[in-house]
């Protein structure tokens, strides 16, 4: 599903050549649920954005199922996100004129789904969200608006979900009902589902473990404390 080959990414300041990635290589299996972990500045976000084809690494290869995308230009890559990928990041990203129902709905119809409709309240249903969907997301709570953010992204049914830090703006106990949320659609849908988290309890209840530490890689192990029955 993603296969990751000796990326490295490099930008350039006033101070000279910074390197935010060095040689990272990785393996993601079809269906499979994978952190990526490191203290802040560690590049984690940064690799989540190559691998999702949001960036470009400044060398090695990445590809996502099957698409060699790196080699691909802007619009290629978005072509590949658009078939695979779905997202949901720390800020919910929705748009404050629509309704959450309204919010579901449009990608679905950009996408053609003739389905649209029934589609979006089913994932709102399935979020926790039935009797909330004509509401705006000023109207919602933070949990509530990343609910919306989830059942937007399963709602296109995406081969490959990526989360960067879904619940850093939430409290603890919302934060468990999303990231709960995240593993029963990861289990119902069979998406493949790569996070970048903080949080190591979080991280463990993935069937593997990607450590950054100052943009190396410092492991890639199967996480065996808190696995997701």
């Amino acid at each position: 599903m993603i296969d990751v080959k000796d990326v490295s990414k490099q930008v350039t300041t006033t101070e000279g050549n910074l390197r935010i990635l060095d040689g990272i290589s990785l393996s993601v299996d079809d269906g499979a649920t994978v952190a990526i972990v490191g203290p802040s500045g560690s590049g984690k976000s940064t690799l989540l954005g190559i691998v999702a084809g949001l960036d470009v690494p400044t060398s090695g290869t990445v590809i996502l199922n099957g698409a060699n995308i790196t080699l691909m230009d802007e619009e290629g890559r978005a072509a590949v996100r658009a078939d695979n990928v779905g997202f949901v990041f720390q800020s919910f990203h929705l748009l404050p004129g629509l309704t959450a129902l309204e919010n579901v709905v449009l990608p679905l119809e950009l996408n053609g789904d003739a389905s649209a409709l029934e589609t979006a309240k089913d994932y709102l249903s399935r979020v926790g969200l039935a009797h909330r969907m004509t509401h705006y997301p000023r109207q919602l709570s933070g949990g509530e608006q990343q609910r919306v953010a989830v059942a937007r992204a399963f709602a296109c049914k995406p081969r490959i979900l990526f989360a960067d830090e879904p619940t850093g703006n939430l409290d603890t106990g919302t934060g468990k009902i999303i990231n709960d949320l995240l593993f029963e659609l990861n289990r119902q849908e069979g998406t493949t589902l790569v996070l970048v988290t903080h949080e190591m309890g979080l991280a463990a209840r993935c069937s593997s473990i990607i450590q950054l530490q100052a943009g190396r890689q410092i492991e890639d192990s199967v996480a065996v404390s808190e696995k997701v029955k």
